[in-house]
């Protein structure tokens, strides 16, 4: 572990309090002048860390995110991680590093903003929020896909109960909602070997409201969207790095179990509803009965039969709609 991320560990285990360079220095068994080049190299990376003349160092609170601070609680650190101030999609940018061979297994590509989404647009304005996608290379068959989107969420779910002491409900298949907001979109993008059928590699892009936008929402999601925090004070006992750290860790543990989540079932709020499923153009009313083994929607059709959903968007139907 390099001298800069060891001194960030230091400080944030120290967060608030004065530690001198000397005592530093001794901690970290190196020179003051590499404590100096350090701390030097995180303050350029947005870290808040104060000094004076023989007082010492102090990090002072809020939000941050940075790559060193990302690997420092990545339980396979020697993964890529890179964030760019600004993309046009995080899933892009990670298929291109995969196709390359850069990206392995449990690389990190993150912007501070998009300016367009993969699929349908996530609005990902800069400080508000986390926009990012990890590279899969799992072993798992095209068929078996729909269950890396459904580890994702439950991934997510997990980091933001833990971090945040937030609990998320699932809309099937890739969106998480809190107060009757959608606060998270997830997108998986696999690429396949065509002989085999198998995964060659998958893409997961994750965007994640943290905070309200300061301008907020744009007048077509104004009543859909919401976030985790109204703003970023609320949210100073945050620790953007670790979150992401932590749905990374969770994401790679999830993937690499077989099967469905229990937690996916648990907290998916589509199960026992009346229903409006869009698909493309058409829309239509059906009973959501249960989520599948295989992750799919099993829905009951207003004929009575019964359909096994692998895509497409669904709403609960207004009460005022119903009866």
């Amino acid at each position: 572990m390099t001298v800069k991320a060891r001194m960030l560990k230091l400080l944030e285990q120290h967060e608030n309090e004065l530690i001198s360079g000397e005592a530093a220095a001794a901690e970290l068994n190196c020179t003051r002048a590499a404590i100096w080049k350090a701390v030097k190299s995180l303050r350029e990376e947005g870290y808040t860390i104060e000094a004076g003349p023989n007082k010492g160092y102090v990090l002072r609170g809020g939000s941050r995110l940075s790559e060193e601070g990302i690997r420092l609680y990545l339980d396979h650190p020697d993964v890529p991680v890179k964030i760019y101030r600004e993309l046009d999609s995080t899933n892009r940018a990670a298929k291109e590093a995969a196709f390359s061979g850069e990206a392995g297994h449990g690389a990190l590509i993150l912007a501070r903003r998009q300016k367009s989404g993969r699929g349908r647009s996530f609005y990902s304005p800069e400080n508000a929020g986390l926009y990012m996608s990890i590279v899969l290379r799992p072993d798992r068959t095209l068929k078996e896909g729909l269950l890396i989107t459904t580890a994702a969420a439950t991934a997510v779910c997990r980091a933001v109960k833990k971090i945040c002491g937030i609990d998320l409900g699932i809309k099937w298949v890739n969106d998480l909602y809190f107060h009757n907001k959608k606060v998270c979109g997830i997108l998986t993008e696999a690429v396949t070997d065509f002989e085999s059928g198998n995964i060659e590699f998958a893409v997961v892009g994750i965007g994640l409201n943290l905070y309200m936008p300061e301008d907020g929402f744009p007048e077509d999601i104004q009543e859909t969207a919401g976030a985790l925090f109204e703003n970023r004070n609320d949210a100073e006992h945050i620790n953007c790095s670790i979150l992401v750290a932590e749905i990374a860790n969770q994401l790679l543990m999830e993937v690499e179990t077989p099967g469905l989540s229990r937690e996916y079932t648990e907290n998916n709020i589509i199960p026992g509803n009346m229903i409006v499923i869009t698909d493309g153009q058409c829309t239509r009313e059906a009973y959501a009965e249960s989520i599948a083994p295989d992750g799919r929607l099993l829905v009951r059709e207003q004929d009575g039969s019964e359909t096994l959903l692998s895509y497409g968007e669904v709403s609960v139907r207004r009460k005022s709609d119903q009866g």
